[in-house]
């Protein structure tokens, strides 16, 4: 699984073939990147996801997710930023936002690629979902001290080229260079398997697009 998702990760910087299962739906320019109200421009597993009060929320309860899914940006990026606060209900569970990263399963809505990491001792941290496991472990001494376990917590990305920065209410945890970045992907919201209850809100989202579309945009 590995050997093919870094593969496939390679492959996102060659030309696009044609693929039914990858294949992205066409948006229009002005089309804004979370429009605060719905879903439009999004594509996840029924019933999971929701807007609520401007925000995305991915919620299950009395059920144990088997499998960890997102909710997936149509479109895909370069370099950019992006910018949001975020809250795990009463402190529990994990979620992530995948950066640069494809549909593994389009049937789950499963993930190949880096992710931002969120909850538990991950927070902040740079994580490759299938993509070879950590890339880049946070300070937890000092991702400790800011934390807000039950608020909300302010979470910066910024993605140039094969360069990664991550801000956590404040403080920076990763700013480095990956070389097996990949060029361009999706973006995806998650929500992690493993426990009965949990609820992961995203609101005040601002994203800034720092290079051209994306080919095929």
């Amino acid at each position: 699984m590995r050997i093919y998702c870094f593969l496939a990760a390679v492959v996102l910087s060659l030309p696009a073939v044609p693929n039914p299962a990858s294949a992205e739906e066409p948006k229009k320019a002005d089309e804004p990147f979370f429009d605060g109200q719905t879903l439009e421009g999004w594509q996840g597993q029924p019933g999971w996801w929701s807007v609520k009060d401007g925000a995305i929320v991915g919620a299950y309860a009395d059920s144990l997710l088997k499998h960890n899914t997102f909710l997936w940006s149509k479109k895909t990026y370069k370099d950019f930023e992006l910018h949001f606060q975020i809250r795990l209900k009463d402190g529990v569970g994990n979620s992530g936002v995948q950066i640069r990263s494809f549909i593994l399963d389009p049937d789950l809505y499963t993930a190949c690629g880096p992710q931002c990491d969120i909850g538990q001792m991950y927070w902040a941290s740079l994580y490759g979902e299938n993509f070879g496991g950590m890339m880049k472990a946070a300070d937890w001494s000092a991702v400790e001290k800011v934390l807000k376990p039950n608020d909300f917590n302010d979470y910066d990305i910024k993605v140039v080229g094969k360069h990664v920065t991550i801000r956590f209410n404040g403080v920076v945890t990763v700013d480095d260079d990956f070389p097996h970045m990949p060029d361009q992907g999706r973006i995806g919201w998650q929500m992690h398997s493993g426990f009965k209850d949990m609820e992961a809100t995203f609101r005040n989202i601002e994203f800034k697009e720092l290079s051209p579309p994306a080919k095929g945009e």
